[in-house]
């Protein structure tokens, strides 16, 4: 590798990557991962490449690594940084120093693979996206949870405190857009190979990553259409859509575009707290404490559910299931498998999510 130049291939001002050269009686420059102008230091560029090939069984147990010298000619870095990223490597297990001979690659693919999993937040259905993940994985990978809370400001400190330390990151993109950080900016940090997309698909990403998603204006739209014969019963329809809780507005949209479509009286309300029950109608609701609200008032003014009065609630949890309430959900265990098959498989997705209606008798 000594005296063997990286080739740069210009990409525009002062960008470039380096690529694979073959000339006669020269070395092979040694292949990595690396990006002069990812914003990511350079030192945990080179661990995480090293890291990932060793984990993917790419470079073998007992393989001999470029010497600090060679790495930092080849890719025009300072012997400081090369020298960081090995004893960093090193401290971890993944290589070793032989003494007038060089670094070798000391783990081959027999450690586990690390999974971060970044949630928008905690609540009873993500419990059973993570068990779901967690047990399709089973003893390929252990798996790291994180909650960003829909700030854009603690998504993008969770991927700089952990880029380059796990070899995927599957991430709810649910965030609050008012803010000014611009959250595409941090997914894109993050190699595409490892990047997994759960609940929502980010075209705007424009780049090729996994995404296990729901189309939340066609899967309400759906959703409702196929209880039609049900919605007989009901002379109005009312969304029940709190404008504070960074709910996707594609669910107003395909609520709205249902009514319009089928003729159906409608309304979009943002809390149950001030809502005087009328008979003949039927309420889509997204928070529990609302729902809890609507099973109260029906019951103090005497109005049965199903007939008089109606209820759909947003997302199966057990509880619902044992107070006979109708839910429209996804299926978050599917969720979580796919994700993980994705993983194992090493493969690119894009799956939409089952979606479906549980008709109990609140409607």
């Amino acid at each position: 590798m000594t005296g063997y130049s990286a080739a740069r291939t210009s990409l525009g001002d002062n960008k470039f990557v380096f690529k694979n050269l073959h000339f006669p009686d020269e070395k092979e420059l040694f292949p990595m991962q690396f990006d002069p102008e990812n914003k990511t230091p350079k030192y945990k560029q080179i661990i995480h490449s090293i890291q990932t090939d060793i984990e993917r069984g790419v470079l073998q147990k007992g393989t001999q690594l470029p010497s600090i010298s060679e790495l930092s000619v080849d890719y025009l870095l300072a012997r400081d940084t090369v020298e960081k990223a090995y004893r960093a490597l090193r401290n971890q297990g993944y290589i070793t120093s032989v003494q007038g001979k060089g670094y070798y690659v000391q783990s081959a693919n027999d450690k586990k693979a690390k999974v971060l999993l970044i949630f928008n937040k905690l609540s009873s259905y993500k419990k059973i996206i993570y068990y779901s993940l967690v047990n399709a994985l089973g003893d390929y990978a252990d798996v790291d949870l994180e909650i960003h809370h829909y700030s854009v400001k603690r998504f993008k400190e969770i991927i700089e405190k952990n880029l380059g330390k796990y070899n995927h990151y599957v991430v709810m993109p649910h965030f609050n857009l008012l803010e000014e950080e611009d959250y595409l900016t941090t997914l894109r940090n993050i190699p595409s190979s490892q990047l997994t997309l759960l609940d929502k698909d980010v075209p705007e990403l424009m780049q090729p990553v996994s995404s296990i998603y729901q189309s939340f204006d066609k899967d309400i739209f759906s959703a409702l259409e196929d209880a039609n014969e049900l919605m007989v019963k009901y002379e109005k329809l009312v969304l029940v859509f709190p404008p504070d809780e960074n709910y996707p507005r594609e669910i107003v949209k395909g609520f709205k575009n249902y009514c319009i479509n089928y003729h159906k009286a409608f309304d979009v309300i943002e809390s149950t707290r001030n809502e005087a029950l009328a008979q003949g109608t039927g309420y889509v609701v997204l928070e529990e404490n609302d729902l809890a609200e609507l099973v109260k008032k029906a019951r103090i003014a005497s109005l049965t559910l199903g007939k008089e009065i109606g209820i759909i609630s947003f997302n199966e949890t057990t509880l619902k299931e044992l107070l006979g309430i109708t839910v429209i959900t996804t299926d978050f265990e599917t969720m979580g498998r796919t994700a993980a098959e994705a993983i194992l498989n090493k493969e690119k997705v894009k799956v939409k999510n089952p979606f479906y209606m549980i008709r109990r008798g609140s409607f």
